[in-house]
């Protein structure tokens, strides 16, 4: 006899490989365009003096994006292992996108233009992000249920609306706004990602599409010498310092805002389960509560140092892994990041480069993810894709609104929401569809998906706990209370009673077939 025995041949785990230059240049650039808009946000809109902004927020920012690269490369190097792959890819992580906005406008601003304080202001923020991080961690331990129960058409779905709204639209309007600079990075971008036509020098598809946009930014007198000359005054050595007098400083003036963290919170970390469903669709299936965890922790600890912006798992990771990224993308991105905000760097480079030549990076990552929830469900579930993704149109549309009268010197109020109706913008029914959307839209296209394929009795349960959310202003409401959405409320209760009865009827239907049959 003879035994022959095949040893599987195990493959050398490669930290950086030459095609992680593409995937560095993407996220690097998408985490340094997210907080470029955030220090332009902090100092000019709100009005924050430079020494905390670029001297304690942003290090501290900095920190906590770098200790999640660092967290998600060592998980990336665990599912290699474990797989014997050479073609894992790091989770993509960063600051929220959406929290940025929403903590800036709602928390930090106000409390600034009330008290005038700057420091209060900061720290008002640092609670929010601290009650933000306890809610995802707490989140963590029904992650991996809530990822099997929820069908996928429902979580890609409601991932591919945050990516066609907060990911794609604004870039795109930026990149049209400036064409001669945004259509050319936008054509590089494509030519390389989705075309996978190789760059000169073999230059990464990133860095040619920022290098190109600097020089006609530069040439087209788009970019000014003399601001570029100012940024330096800014530049300052600012070190991350870890404090819990922060948290009872803020704590009174965080106080009336804090029921508004723990939908976010909420949000967050079924983003995060949306995100590893997204990378699993993509061939890495990474453990969700160990992800969750990673994100809850990044936040605290960044809270701890000064960050009052959560971290999150970002959308993204198939374009990523399209583009060549594998493990070290992630951290070499984290350290430069790091490094460049505890230098003070952001705002030189908020003159050097222009916005513009970044953001067709951000709307190809849009493209992927919009993409890829439509082709990676059965067609017959395409119509929860849609469903899914209407919640977001609402809650982006809202925004957009409320930003545009804000810089007009009023609000939706008070112009009237029967003003607006009559001018065809139903603003009411827009508010409260796009109310904890991410939650709206797969609570929607889960209905969708159970009703295409007769599960009566999960559209009844599914509907009960919609109805239960939103009694208590989880959805639909911007405040988290009892009774919070009566109207809402009562309308999912009927249609739990719709979806009842086809469920009783089906359940009769199977008892009388089965009489029949015996």
């Amino acid at each position: 006899m003879c035994i022959i025995e095949i040893h599987e041949e195990v493959r050398t785990i490669k930290y950086f490989v030459k095609s992680d230059w593409n995937g560095f240049f993407g996220l690097f650039t998408n985490n340094l365009t997210n907080i470029l808009v955030m220090a332009s946000l902090l100092s000019v809109v709100v009005g924050l003096p430079g020494n905390i902004v670029y001297g304690r927020i942003l290090p501290a920012v900095g920190f906590s994006i770098l200790l999640s690269s660092i967290y998600y490369s060592f998980m990336a190097v665990k599912l290699a292992k474990k797989e014997n792959r050479s073609d894992v890819t790091a989770l993509p992580a960063g600051t929220s996108v959406p929290h940025m906005f929403l903590i800036v406008f709602l928390i930090i601003g106000p409390v600034y233009w009330a008290t005038d304080n700057a420091y209060l202001a900061w720290s008002a923020g640092l609670v929010w992000a601290l009650l933000e991080g306890i809610v995802e961690l707490l989140g963590s331990f029904i992650g991996i249920k809530v990822r099997k129960i929820l069908p996928r058409a429902a979580m890609l779905g409601s991932l591919a609306g945050v990516s066609i709204t907060y990911i794609a639209l604004n870039p795109a309007f930026s990149v049209f706004a400036i064409p001669y600079i945004g259509l050319v990075s936008l054509a590089i971008v494509l030519l390389g990602w989705v075309g996978k036509v190789k760059m000169p020098f073999n230059i990464p598809t990133g860095l040619v599409a920022i290098i190109v946009g600097v020089i006609i930014g530069w040439s087209s007198g788009l970019m000014s010498g003399q601001a570029l000359v100012d940024s330096f005054s800014n530049l300052t050595l600012g070190a991350p310092i870890p404090s819990f007098t922060r948290f009872i400083d803020g704590f009174g003036d965080a106080l009336p805002f804090l029921f508004s963290a723990i939908p976010l919170g909420i949000y967050n970390f079924f983003e995060t389960i949306d995100n590893c469903e997204s990378a699993a669709v993509a061939g890495d299936n990474y453990n969700t509560k160990e992800a969750m965890l990673a994100d809850g922790a990044t936040t605290i600890i960044g809270a701890i140092f000064g960050s009052p912006f959560p971290t999150a798992v970002f959308i993204g990771h198939p374009g990523w892994k399209e583009a060549g990224a594998r493990i070290g993308y992630s951290f070499v991105g984290g350290l430069v990041l790091f490094v460049l905000t505890i230098f003070g760097m952001i705002s030189v480079l908020l003159n050097i480069i222009p916005v513009v030549a970044i953001l067709p990076i951000l709307l190809y990552i849009g493209v992927v993810i919009t993409t890829q929830a439509f082709t990676s469900v059965s067609h017959k579930y395409a119509p929860a894709v849609v469903l899914a993704i209407v919640p977001w149109l609402a809650d982006w549309t809202k925004n957009a609104v409320d930003i545009a009268v804000g810089a007009a010197g009023t609000n939706a109020g008070t112009i009237g929401f029967d003003v607006l109706n009559t001018a065809g913008l139903n603003y009411l029914g827009m508010m409260h569809l796009g109310a904890g959307s991410i939650i709206v839209g797969m609570i929607l296209g889960s209905i969708a998906v159970y009703v295409i394929d007769h599960k009566f009795v999960h559209a009844t349960i599914t509907s009960l706990i919609a109805a239960l959310l939103t009694f208590f202003g989880i959805i639909h409401s911007g405040v988290v209370q009892i009774n919070a959405n009566l109207d809402m409320t009562i309308g999912y209760l009927l249609v739990a009673l719709i979806f009842g009865g086809y469920a009783y009827i089906n359940y009769k239907k199977g008892e009388q077939y089965e009489k029949v049959s015996s």
